[in-house]
């Protein structure tokens, strides 16, 4: 059984080879402007062309045939909103202004705020594996001493809310259509989340509006977007999840957190199949971003490829990605995200 020397001469360890992992990813960082504008043109142009044409079957009184199309619309989508989180980091363009304007005219699309997220996703990428800052931009989650501290009533609420049933399922279409409507639900200073949410909703009203006209009724409107929304929000939700809640990630008390050590041991390398990598726009190398977050999505498989140990370290494939469900709480002592029947072998009978 190692002790605290130990302990902490591997952590020194871990940090310094997450440091020299990170020197090699700064090389990607550079934004390639082919490569960005063949990714808006073979994502947008899809995207809204098989919009127009699920608005034409809606119209028609057709809704029921038009509702697998929102599995294929709702990826587009999804890639999209990478385009956008790209934007937000300054680094799918090079030009910071182009970023940003771009970054905000996917907003309508997307229906994510696009300077509250970029403010908030920041303080993600600066505060993750850090037990001290959790709670923004982040999926909430508790230590085991902490959830034994609470009331019954605590506890039935965490569990609740860890329950992928609300988490994902009700929890990610409820974010994205409902609370990122209201200011109070980005989590950012009451002024800036007034301005830049209520500037998105009336424009989202805007363009409902001019296109119930052109189909002749609301419904029909509905019956496409709140579909392709919902899939692309199980599926954003989904892959968020799985970036930083699987077992061996890592999490720290702030005196021992470390950057570099937190981004390459407590984000995940989704590994999915390449179709499902192109829709997810390569979200999925999560501990790539998370080392120099200004790659671009279309440069982090040739970041990937170019140094050995990002090809193994926080490895998951799909299937593994199902044995991430039932974790909810950070085990302080065993270093690992566990389940809640774990805390059957800690307490006393």
């Amino acid at each position: 059984m190692s002790g605290p020397h130990d302990c902490g001469s591997d952590r020194e360890h871990a940090a310094a080879t997450a440091r020299e992992v990170a020197r090699h990813c700064a090389s990607y960082r550079e934004p390639v402007r082919r490569l960005a504008r063949w990714q808006i043109a073979n994502t947008l142009l899809p995207y809204l062309a098989l919009c127009t044409f699920m608005l034409c079957i809606a119209a028609n009184g057709y809704e029921l045939f038009m509702l697998p199309l929102a599995v294929p619309a709702g990826g587009l989508l999804v890639r999209l909103f990478i385009i956008q989180h790209d934007c937000g980091h300054g680094s799918f363009l090079p030009s910071r202004a182009a970023n940003d304007w771009l970054g905000r005219a996917l907003s309508i699309l997307t229906v994510t705020p696009y300077d509250s997220w970029k403010r908030a996703h920041a303080l993600h990428h600066a505060s993750t594996g850090d037990l001290s800052r959790r709670g923004t931009g982040d999926v909430h989650t508790l230590t085991v001493r902490e959830y034994l501290a609470l009331s019954r009533l605590g506890r039935l609420r965490y569990r609740l809310y860890r329950n992928p049933l609300i988490l994902i399922v009700l929890g990610s279409p409820l974010n994205f259509l409902v609370l990122q409507r209201l200011p109070s639900g980005v989590g950012l200073p009451w002024l800036m989340a007034w301005r830049d949410v209520l500037a998105l909703d009336i424009f989202l009203v805007a363009v409902m509006a001019a296109l119930a006209f052109a189909t002749g009724g609301i419904g029909s409107v509905l019956w496409v977007f709140l579909p392709v929304i919902s899939v692309a929000a199980w599926i954003g939700g989904w892959l968020f999840y799985v970036q930083h809640q699987y077992e061996e990630t890592v999490w720290e008390e702030a005196e021992a957190w470390d950057f570099h050590r937190a981004a390459l041991g407590g984000s995940s390398y989704y590994v999915l199949p390449r179709v499902l990598q192109w829709f997810t726009g390569n979200v999925g190398l999560h501990h790539v971003h998370h080392l120099n977050s200004r790659i671009p999505n279309y440069r982090l498989q040739e970041c990937l490829d170019g140094h050995a140990l990002l090809g193994q370290v926080g490895r998951l494939t799909l299937r593994d990605s199902l044995g991430c469900v039932g974790l909810a709480l950070w085990d302080e002592d065993a270093r690992k995200l566990v389940g809640f029947s774990r805390l059957r072998t800690l307490q006393p009978a």
